[in-house]
């Protein structure tokens, strides 16, 4: 199966988060803006929110302030919102990805195209979300978990969902091993605020969008440390040099970590006071223990609980990761924050250009 239908298309977004709200809204809006006929779902597994949701069109919670397309249904039953959908787009934080996908699969179409939103890495295993959902797919429906493989995607990029909400002009990238499914998936995205491209590095793609929570957080423990510009600078080029080397090592291509999944969604995610993990980074720059920025944190900070398997698999492959080190041995108990600016960029001399 290569390209997908020309009509209409049924699409069901699984998660009512900041992120897979604002996600179903783009839809929804570049439905309305292309003149398609295409129904979109928003499901969520709290069913007194989400009846707010569609009584009062919004997501108080975590999109405050933003109307809903009235277009735009809601549900909080599995099988009812998944019945007949072509796209299945994963808005699920990572590590309960496979738990949630474990009750969903059932009412997964077995030729249904799947698309993940998450930016991590599965703590217990090890590996992204594309390989998580293909695995649990082909557990829970019987097809093979290959074919899984070719129709599932990935969405990266600045993606700090409030700005997109607020439909400010957001470029983004959807990565698919089928260049044509990743354009079919791309269309349906496409509203007038939202501009997504599309590539075939699903590696390389998910690699910068999942390692770069783990520089923000560092970058926030600069801004907690009252570094300056030069050192965040310094860490998220670096940041950027050695998400590459784990991106290459994998099969991913160099020209996606500097496009808008590598380059672009790290600048936004170190840059601004709306990325969680940079704001939990922050936390930590300032003296509170982990504990007590879980605490403070009202949504989930990714890096967190994905740097300890970054730095698994980047020794896995042998690929030295000095920023990623740092910062689990942070997150570890380990190093103090006030110790961490001597391990954050080598200890080697060595060419800029070397990638070894």
């Amino acid at each position: 199966m290569t390209a997908r239908p020309q009509g209409p298309a049924r699409i069901t977004v699984l998660g009512a988060g900041s992120w897979g709200t604002t996600f179903a809204k783009v839809l929804a809006d570049a439905a309305a803006d292309a003149g398609a006929e295409q129904s979109v779902c928003l499901w969520g597994r709290d069913p007194e929110a989400v009846q707010r949701m569609a009584r009062e069109r919004r997501n108080e919670r975590y999109v405050p302030g933003i109307e809903l397309p009235a277009a735009l249904t809601f549900s909080s039953d599995l099988s009812e919102a998944l019945d007949g959908a072509d796209l299945v787009v994963a808005a699920i934080p990572a590590q309960a990805l496979r738990a949630q996908l474990e009750i969903a699969a059932p009412s997964v179409a077995p030729d249904s195209v799947v698309l993940s939103l998450a930016k991590g890495l599965e703590s217990s295993t090890g590996l992204r979300m594309t390989q998580v959902i293909a695995e649990v797919l082909a557990e829970g429906t019987g097809v093979p978990a290959q074919d899984w493989a070719r129709r599932t995607c990935v969405l990266s990029g600045p993606n700090l969902a409030m700005e997109i909400a607020r439909e400010e002009p957001t470029a983004s990238v959807v990565a698919a091993p089928d260049h044509e499914i990743a354009a079919w998936v791309a269309r349906c995205c496409a509203a007038p605020y939202f501009r997504p491209y599309t590539n075939t590095d699903v590696v390389g793609t998910e690699i910068g969008g999942l390692v770069k929570n783990v520089i923000a957080l560092c970058v926030g423990i600069c801004d907690g440390r009252e570094y300056g510009d030069n050192s965040k600078a310094s860490v998220m080029t670096r940041g950027l040099a050695e998400t590459t080397r784990l991106a290459l090592a994998l099969g991913g291509h160099t020209t996606t970590l500097s496009g808008l999944s590598g380059m672009g969604d790290l600048v936004a995610t170190c840059s601004s006071s709306l990325s969680r993990n940079h704001t939990a980074g922050r936390l930590l720059g300032a003296g509170l223990s982990l504990a007590q920025v879980q605490d403070a944190m009202t949504q989930t900070a990714e890096g967190i609980k994905s740097a300890p398997a970054v730095l698994e698999l980047a020794r896995r492959h042998g690929v030295d990761m000095p920023i990623t080190e740092a910062v689990v041995s942070v997150l570890r108990g380990e190093t103090p924050v006030h110790e961490l600016a001597p391990r954050l960029l080598g200890r080697d001399l060595k060419s800029e250009g070397n990638t070894a």
